[in-house]
């Protein structure tokens, strides 16, 4: 099963990018983030007629995430346990055959003098519980998504100029590697351990074209997953064409 997952910064601005998408690299599974529409305004009609299941938890001009899949999606759960005030559309999770997938839009954090950097902490402990309560079912899950988190100074073109950005801030990689320790498993460093490449270029200052990125997003496995990881990369070419999302997809494939 290939799992690809792709922050296309706004679905009707780039629809006809996710369309393409869809018919060329045809994954099985396709996570979607920063939907940035309701669920009613949700292309689904274009994305039905390519053979794709949907499940959409969306929200009006910011955020929103989705799960396409070539099969059945069962067992919906929309939004991310631990706090009952929290109406952000950040979290989709469901199942696709034997495997429990999640769309993960996480905080960005910035600035981190506002209130956005403690909820970004706050959200990711709360995404810690959740994969706990996943790991005792003995769940074979893959999350997916922009975490808006570089795990290392190997994942950002200037680690210095991102010292105090919530996306490289101690305190960030403090919870991620808080979250990893539970045993999951990043398919991308997995793979390609040494390798520096990016999910994310910027659209300022020439970013793209200067190769100055940042990887942020990312496939995390449970243990049961990464034992059936047959493959992972980084597709830049979406990033390349006119108009494109400042992000680009990322997938694995997953035996059986």
């Amino acid at each position: 099963m290939k799992i690809a997952t792709w922050n296309v910064n706004s679905v009707k601005a780039r629809l006809s990018h996710v369309l393409d998408y869809l018919r060329q690299a045809a994954p099985d599974v396709l996570l979607l983030q920063e939907l940035k529409v309701v669920d009613e305004a949700f292309p689904a009609l274009e994305i039905e007629d390519l053979g794709y299941n949907l499940a959409v938890h969306g929200q009006k001009t910011y955020n929103g995430v989705a799960i396409l899949s070539k099969r059945p999606l069962e067992d919906v759960e929309r939004g991310l346990a631990g706090d009952p005030e929290d109406e952000q559309a950040r979290y989709v999770e469901a199942s696709v055959g034997t495997l429990r997938l999640a769309s993960i839009y996480l905080p960005n954090g910035n600035p981190v003098d506002s209130e956005k950097f403690p909820y970004k902490l706050a959200w990711m402990e709360r995404l810690t519980a959740h994969v706990r309560t996943l790991l005792d079912l003995e769940e074979c899950f893959v999350l997916g998504g922009d975490f808006n988190l570089c795990p290392s100074d190997a994942d950002v073109h200037d680690p210095a100029a991102f010292a105090d950005d919530a996306l490289c801030r101690p305190e960030s990689r403090a919870r991620f590697r808080e979250l990893m320790y539970l045993g999951l498993t990043d398919a991308y460093r997995a793979l390609h351990p040494d390798r520096i490449d990016y999910t994310y270029w910027g659209y300022q200052g020439g970013a793209w074209a200067k190769d100055q990125g940042l990887r942020i997003d990312h496939l995390l496995l449970a243990p049961q997953a990464a034992d059936r990881l047959a493959g992972c990369d980084i597709d830049r070419t979406p990033r390349g064409w006119q108009k494109a999302s400042d992000h680009t997809p990322i997938w694995c494939e997953i035996e059986g």
